[in-house]
């Protein structure tokens, strides 16, 4: 073996044992987030921002005890001990939108160790709806298209971002008892679904917000103009009639929109699956065999969903990533 064949074969060798060491010879930046059900969100993301020399442990933000929350991640245990060795990574809710309403909103909006989703929680990245079908297909192992799942959400948003718009100006007024989010989301939720004639459900919760925004403009008339203004502040925010959902109470969204669309998607594509098994079988006991094969490797769409972490294509996902890429060029800089 030639001299120069064996130094490359012993460079190569050093490079991948040194990428073998135990994560305590790098410099460890702990992430605190608000709970347990966080992790594994905010460790796909910054987990793509490790080096050799940094990583990330992600933590929930109580040490003592079991309680858990934005105030806690925020206040609690880190208060200002928060810097290039200590950061929080947090659900935006409305503190994004409200920018600078609230003392949160101001300190989440412009600590530069406040880490953010932007969108209203983890739970509608989770269901980005560019990635609701491999969902589908991941859980029941059918690849047959039922529903257009980004157009859907981009007619959801168009009919929501109006009332979205309206939730906004009460919460940047501080009047969340007119017109909670839970109001909000009570008006957002899609009923009677047909998963094969949903302009049905949209026209219906359609006409429950174009009601409420009647009696809004009735009850507050002087909040018109303010609203379109607010309107064009959204947009610029990266908040449009196309995204409006990623914006929405992400519980809500996932359980009484997603959900009630992707399990019935489901059943059927299982059906499917189930007789075309039955068709293809050439005996009793091969049936049951397969029948009882595919059984055991569906998952469950829930499940799946909350461990959906191909939202990374998502343009509001590019804003966490921009604030984590200026972290780690100023860490390393402070670090040397």
């Amino acid at each position: 073996m030639s001299k120069r064949l064996t130094e490359t074969l012993s460079s190569n060798y050093v490079a991948a044992a040194n990428k073998l060491r135990p994560k305590s010879s790098r410099h460890k930046i702990l992430a605190f987030v608000e709970s347990y059900d966080d992790i594994a969100f905010w460790h796909s993301i910054l987990s793509d921002f490790e080096t050799d020399q940094l990583y990330f442990q992600i933590m929930p933000p109580s040490q003592d005890s079991l309680t858990k929350g934005k105030k806690t991640a925020l206040a609690n245990q880190l208060g200002d001990r928060l810097g290039y060795s200590m950061i929080a990574c947090v659900d935006s809710d409305y503190d994004y939108l409200l920018q600078d309403a609230t003392p949160i909103s101001r300190n989440i909006n412009s600590n530069p160790f406040v880490f953010q989703t932007y969108a209203y929680s983890i739970e509608n990245y989770q269901c980005y709806a560019e990635s609701l079908h491999e969902v589908c297909v991941q859980s029941t192992m059918n690849d047959r298209e039922i529903i257009d799942f980004v157009e859907l959400f981009r007619m959801y948003s168009e009919i929501a971002f109006p009332l979205l718009a309206w939730s906004v100006w009460f919460h940047r007024k501080n009047n969340k008892k007119d017109f909670s989010i839970a109001d909000c989301c009570h008006i957002l939720t899609l009923e009677h679904i047909d998963v094969y004639h949903m302009e049905k459900s949209l026209s219906l919760m359609n006409k429950k917000v174009q009601a409420k925004i009647r009696s809004l403009e009735t009850e507050c008339p002087l909040a018109k103009s303010e609203i379109e203004t607010l309107k064009q502040e959204l947009n610029a925010l990266g908040v449009t009639s196309d995204n409006a959902y990623l914006f929405i109470q992400g519980h809500h969204f996932m359980d009484a929109v997603v959900m009630r669309i992707l399990t019935p998607v489901c059943n059927i594509l299982r059906r499917e699956r189930e007789k075309e098994i039955q068709r293809l079988a050439e005996h009793g006991m091969q049936y049951r065999n397969e029948l009882s094969g595919y059984e055991n490797r569906q998952v469950n769409v829930n499940e799946l969903l909350r461990r959906n972490t191909d939202f990374k294509k998502c343009p509001i996902y590019r804003m966490i990533a921009h604030d984590l890429q200026s972290f780690m060029k100023n860490r390393l800089v402070d670090w040397v």
